[in-house]
């Protein structure tokens, strides 16, 4: 029997993070060079349970000029019903109505922690459908597993064994144009500036930040500050200041 034609679909999904619009773009056009049919499910998970033109066969040309697109051109939405089962039983019906065998999800640790308990509910979820007489033996019959793949699409760049997910950088030079920016106004008027990034429990952002930026104190979530902290920081700072202030009156 020929191999039948594999069928993937790529979904976006929780906050958007600079870089996923390449990622689809990339993951449309190697389908279509490896010979498989590349699908786009729009709005995320709501879009996989919605079905119907959620659902979108990609072309070539539909992903052209997206690499220098912010956001997610695919769109993104919270989605409650996908986190019961019978949220997840409409969405593995859609798959298999479409033909797809393949799903990659692109999005932080919900998202993907979501697209695994599909996958691990898989086979049961087949069976139920074919049992309620939603589908049939024969329908879900070249569909006995889903082949899933994880993109880790989030600025926090938090997930273990990863060198960089997909947006970190990006969203660390966003934040060194901010801070220097800020730099000019506190030398300015002579003032001190907390900054605060993004990143949870991962202090990967403000730590690249701080060692770029030339930050004076840095707190994160590894490495909680010592009791007296506040003494410290408030010498350091002042002594920061006098020795700037000093050597710009030394070079005038």
């Amino acid at each position: 029997m020929p191999r039948r034609k594999r069928s993937i679909a790529v979904l976006t999904s929780g906050g958007d993070s600079p870089g996923m619009n390449g990622a689809v773009r990339a993951i449309v056009r190697m389908s279509i060079y490896r010979g498989c049919t590349p699908y786009a499910i729009y709005e995320g998970f709501e879009g996989l349970i919605q079905g119907g033109n959620y659902i979108k066969q990609m072309h070539w040309e539909d992903v052209r000029d997206w690499l220098s697109q912010g956001g997610t051109l695919i769109g993104t939405a919270r989605c409650e019903a996908f986190k019961q089962r019978a949220g997840r039983l409409i969405a593995a019906k859609n798959l298999v109505l479409k033909g797809i065998d393949a799903l990659i999800v692109c999005g932080g640790d919900g998202s993907l922690t979501g697209a695994d308990t599909l996958r691990a509910e898989w086979p049961n979820l087949l069976e139920e459908l074919v049992r309620n007489r939603e589908l049939t033996e024969e329908q879900v019959r070249p569909f006995q597993s889903l082949k899933l793949v994880g993109l880790a699409g989030s600025i926090d760049n938090d997930l273990p064994s990863t060198d960089a997910t997909i947006g970190c950088y990006s969203a660390l030079h966003r934040i060194c144009d901010a801070v220097d920016d800020v730099i000019d106004t506190a030398g300015s008027h002579k003032r001190g500036f907390v900054i605060e990034v993004m990143g949870r429990k991962c202090g990967w952002l403000a730590l690249m930040a701080a060692i770029c930026t030339g930050a004076d104190w840095l707190f994160i979530p590894e490495m909680p500050p010592r009791e007296g902290w506040e003494e410290n920081m408030c010498s350091l700072i002042t002594e920061v200041g006098c020795n700037a202030r000093a050597e710009t009156v030394g070079t005038d």
